[in-house]
């Protein structure tokens, strides 16, 4: 397809070809030919320009010449030698430009440019820069987000060295292909700049090539100013002025969690050696430590308060080797049943015989269905699991913990406890079930149907003095319903009248509680170390005014109310750090379950609201990537969270935990990938050597 881009650099060696051949058959003339010699531009990327096969043909025509000159068969005067010297100094001072030009690239930029680059290579390194796509048969062509958005053509400037160029807005993310560092000053930034590149365009129409040639009228140049040298024509190129310099920034530690069945469900490492092989992969990085999630139902799998550490004290073992840091995960849910779950782990044998006879200890909506991935809230005091209750369990699971770790409490290897506060870790309701027919991006459903919950909502109904309002919204649609199409949370509806505003603040109060319940045991069993909390991002229907998937999710969020400030204030109470994923924002060609625009999704919205209300309370903040990524336009994405620009207040996360290790992480590009990342998270910047990279199967 024709585009800009490939007008740009889509000329192909046949047109250099062509045009020195007429360079030849001009060799009548022997003053057009010093013309032409004198008022060549210089062209300072391209290895072969001013190549061998030039240096050939002159050597060629001065032979020629001299021998014509001998024989006295022609007037004119030859000057062969002169000629040869002339082209000897062109080269070199050619090459001389190139060389440093490709050196600047590689040490500066990092692009990964083989010994002998030519002008292809640097254009398609340039190409893949600006996120476009360059087949190897050099067929080049924007991405499907860059085509939905009209491309300006080249820049038409004034040839005057004092003339000034408009640089076109770079709106696309930046591909893995260059690499850069950026600049740490003005004089270092006008270093890095290449100087030489040249494109002479006879038309407006017409794509010109990136060359020798000579001017003729229009000129499409890349860079931002035009100098001269000896007369010619010189053009400055600033190398990825879109990336940000991270160095001297603050220091963001940087975890990596480990796979979810690093730990079976006999509580036995399940691959030691390999995974003694990734890690040490993963130190010579320099990655701060390791994110390990502590099953419940691995460890008090059999009977309450029979306890097996074994495979993580293994695991623990194997890590203060290697000098990593930990960060420990109290996993009070099941895993099996969410996305990018490979493992099925379920609660303990001994609490899903009590839920067999008794249903109401889990999360039940209002058609019955229950969801036996965690507790419901409603039993956080309630004495129904063997003569304890959940809030009771969960402490005595954490207390436990530290008695058998303390001594890694005491070196300072566990640096933070991230505690469980519901389904997937997180402080939340299951209200979007993937195996009861969720789908995104269905609102969900409310989980307040157990007998339980229902006996806390009768409660705070007679509290109210309204005993008529102790019953759950029988107009909220279904799972996968759209706000629109419920009496509930359409536009106007229920969710803001008096019975409404009543629901939903007793519904998320439930939620805030229990969170409230479980991290004052936490802050009791771990005293000393930082705990955290995880939050979920639920941004699709944020642009709507109900925000009906967070109200299910018991996010009390509408657009007239700030229901992150509640949640914040109750963690700011405990010294606990918020975990908030890094929410994505996905492009137009990516599947169509992560488009935005249909879902009125705002997850760029949701992340700044929810942060500004952990800052606003001075609350630290920790993060994690919501999905993977490997590519460098998602790791700028997140490097942006974690280090806001020009924050006023320079605040920043105070961790920052990668999801997750596996083999794609570690093939050659990914990992070269991740170091680069790594490394702007800490703030420095150093040229990544991949030399880590090892044969895991070996």
């Amino acid at each position: 397809m024709a585009t800009d881009l490939q007008k740009l650099i889509g000329a192909s060696e046949e047109d250099e070809d062509e045009d020195m051949d007429v360079k030849e058959e001009d060799d009548d003339d022997e003053d057009a030919i010093e013309k032409h010699l004198s008022t060549s531009p210089i062209v300072g990327v391209d290895v072969l320009i001013g190549s061998t096969s030039n240096s050939n043909r002159f050597h060629s025509y001065s032979q020629m010449q001299e021998q014509v000159g001998n024989s006295g068969g022609g007037s004119r005067r030859c000057r062969p030698l002169e000629e040869k010297e002339r082209t000897k100094l062109r080269e070199r001072h050619r090459r001389a430009i190139t060389a440093r030009i490709l050196a600047g690239l590689r040490r500066h930029g990092n692009y990964n440019l083989r010994v002998r680059a030519d002008i292809n290579d640097v254009i398609a390194a340039l190409a893949r820069e600006a996120g476009w796509v360059v087949l190897p048969d050099g067929t080049t062509y924007p991405s499907r987000s860059q085509a939905s958005r009209p491309v300006s053509g080249p820049s038409m400037v004034d040839t005057s060295p004092s003339s000034q160029m408009m640089i076109p807005q770079q709106t696309t993310p930046i591909s893995p292909r260059g690499v850069s560092t950026g600049y740490r000053s003005s004089v270092e930034y006008n270093s890095c700049r290449m100087k030489g590149v040249f494109i002479p365009n006879s038309s407006p129409q017409t794509p010109a090539m990136v060359g020798d040639g000579e001017q003729t009228g229009g000129q499409a140049l890349i860079g931002c100013s035009i100098d001269t040298l000896d007369g010619k024509q010189i053009v400055d190129i600033p190398l990825k002025l879109s990336e940000r310099d991270f160095a001297g920034t603050a220091y963001i530690p940087v975890f990596v969690m480990l796979p979810l069945g690093v730990i079976n469900l006999k509580c036995e490492l399940a691959d030691p050696d390999g995974l003694l092989k990734q890690l040490m992969i993963l130190k010579t990085i320099n990655v701060d430590g390791v994110s390990v999630n502590c099953w419940w139902g691995i460890v008090e799998a059999h009977a309450p308060q029979e306890y097996n550490w074994n495979g993580y004290r293994r695991l623990f073992q194997m890590i203060r080797e290697l000098n990593l840091k930990l960060q420990i995960v109290m996993s009070f849910h099941a895993c099996g049943g969410n996305v990018g779950d490979d493992v099925c782990i379920p609660l303990p044998h001994w609490v899903a015989e009590i839920g067999r006879s008794n249903p109401d200890i889990y999360f039940t909506d209002r058609e019955g269905r229950r969801n036996p991935e965690s507790l419901s809230w409603g039993v956080d005091k309630e004495r129904v699991l063997k003569g304890r209750t959940a809030i009771e369990v969960y402490f005595d699971y954490m207390r436990s913990f530290r008695v058998e770790f303390n001594e890694y409490f005491e070196d300072g290897i566990i640096s933070m406890i991230e505690v469980g506060l519901g389904p997937c870790g997180e402080l939340r309701y299951p209200s979007s079930p993937v195996k009861h027919g969720w789908r995104y991006p269905g609102i969900g459903a409310f989980q307040c149907w157990d007998q339980y919950m229902l006996k806390s909502l009768r409660k705070a109904a007679d509290e109210r003095g309204q005993a008529f309002w102790a019953r759950g919204p029988d107009n909220v649609g279904s799972y996968n319903s759209q706000p629109q199409e419920t009496g509930f949370f359409c536009e106007g509806g229920d969710y803001d009248g008096y019975y409404g505003r009543f629901f939903l603040g007793w519904y998320s109060q439930m939620m805030i509680d229990h969170g409230d319940r479980i991290l004052s045991m936490a802050k009791l069993a771990f005293e000393g170390t930082c705990i955290a909390a995880k939050l979920s991002g639920i941004h699709w229907w944020y642009r709507t005014a109900s925000h009906a998937a967070e109200l299910t999710t018991g996010y009390y969020n509408p657009s007239n109310k700030d229901g992150y400030a509640a949640i914040a204030a109750m963690l700011k109470k405990h010294g606990a750090a918020m975990n908030f994923p890094c929410l994505h924002s996905p492009s137009p060609d990516q599947p169509e379950e992560f488009q935005l625009t249909e879902a009125l999704a705002d997850p760029n919205g949701l992340t700044w609201q929810v942060m500004n209300a952990a800052w606003d309370v001075c609350l630290p903040m920790v993060s994690e990537n919501s999905i993977p990524c490997f590519d460098w336009a998602s790791y700028s994405r997140l490097l942006n969270r974690a280090k806001p620009l020009n924050d006023p207040e320079g605040r920043h996360f105070l961790a920052f935990t990668y999801l997750r290790l596996n083999p794609l992480l570690l093939e050659r590009h990914n990992f070269m990938e991740f170091e680069r990342f790594l490394n702007r998270m800490h703030g420095v910047l150093s040229l990544f050597s991949g030399e880590a990279i090892v044969d895991i199967k070996q």
